[in-house]
């Protein structure tokens, strides 16, 4: 990113020497004040397109970022999903095996009243 903020600085500078040798080698009855327009509209372009740049990369970058993220954390959904449901399903046979064994019918008859 330093790098690329780099360029746009260079192609900044670049932009306003080119501007000023244009300015100098033009015609003597040149104003001023257009010439200033000028430079700052080709320095302003310059700039906003190596920001473009930079913003794409970055944008590509975080891109991958986010993909990554995006499939640990699906990864890790489904892993505690499985275990709630492991978890859910002990519990479920241990209330199974509780409720029989309370419920257990004795080997003695049973009184009749």
């Amino acid at each position: 990113m330093k790098a690329n903020f780099l360029q746009a600085v260079m192609a900044a500078t670049l932009a306003l020497a080119w501007a000023g040798a244009t300015h100098a080698q033009g015609a003597p009855g040149s104003d001023t004040k257009t010439v200033v327009k000028e430079d700052a509209k080709t320095v302003g372009h310059a700039v906003a397109h190596s920001a473009r740049t930079v913003g794409h990369s970055v944008a590509e970058r975080s891109r991958k970022a986010r993909d990554t993220i995006r499939a640990d954390s699906k990864k890790a959904g489904h892993a505690v999903g499985h275990s709630a449901k492991a978890v859910g399903r002990t519990v479920k046979d241990s209330a199974e095996k509780v409720k029989t064994t309370v419920t257990r019918k004795s080997d003695e008859p049973q009184p009749k009243n």
